[in-house]
């Protein structure tokens, strides 16, 4: 039996249960971007897959041209949870003779496009939240003489390997801030981002 985790093994038991096989709507715990997770998660396993919605089916993406999707389970899904599938797929039958209705993404999925194929997706700039300590850090590092990491760490009460670690990985990589550093002479090291 597939390994599943407890949200994928409830959404997938909802699937299986409805006689359309369809996954949507999710439970009402499962919103944004762990929604994406799980989707993405039993996409890329073959435990459910992308129809086109049709006859008011919920919608979880909306594809352009291709119309708008919804998420129905597999046989893959029945044997993952120990079940043995019903011989008709009424919905997959359905979904061949029609035409996709394109729609927007309504509810807890609306927060959840493209979960299939996240890299066709374009890049959505992450949030910055204010008042946390990775606001605090990029305060610090746009002042004109920048920060250390030993400035940033006493400000935020970081480990030093913490704070050069969120340089690298949060602000370089996540937030695509571009954080350049030099030595000062009698500082150290002062990381500052170019503007």
């Amino acid at each position: 039996m597939t390994k599943l985790t407890a949200t994928q093994r409830t959404v997938l038991a909802a699937a299986t249960a409805r006689a359309d096989r369809l996954a949507l709507p999710l439970p009402d715990h499962i919103r944004g971007g762990a929604a994406k997770k799980v989707v993405t998660g039993l996409l890329t396993r073959g435990l459910v897959e992308e129809a086109p919605a049709i006859g008011g089916a919920p919608v979880w993406r909306d594809a352009g041209d291709a119309g708008a999707l919804t998420l129905v389970a597999t046989n893959a899904a029945f044997a993952a949870l120990g079940l043995t599938p019903p011989a008709a797929k009424p919905l997959a039958a359905a979904t061949e003779a029609a035409e996709p209705q394109p729609t927007e993404p309504t509810g807890a999925n609306a927060a959840a496009p493209e979960a299939s194929d996240p890299a066709a997706a374009p890049a959505e700039k992450p949030r910055l939240r204010a008042g946390t300590k990775q606001a605090q850090m990029i305060a610090m590092l746009e002042a004109p003489d920048g920060a250390t990491v030993p400035e940033i760490a006493e400000a935020t009460g970081w480990q030093q390997h913490t704070v050069r670690g969120a340089i690298a990985g949060a602000l370089k990589k996540r937030l695509g801030l571009d954080v350049t550093s030099e030595k000062v002479v009698g500082r150290g090291r002062a990381y500052r981002i170019a503007r």
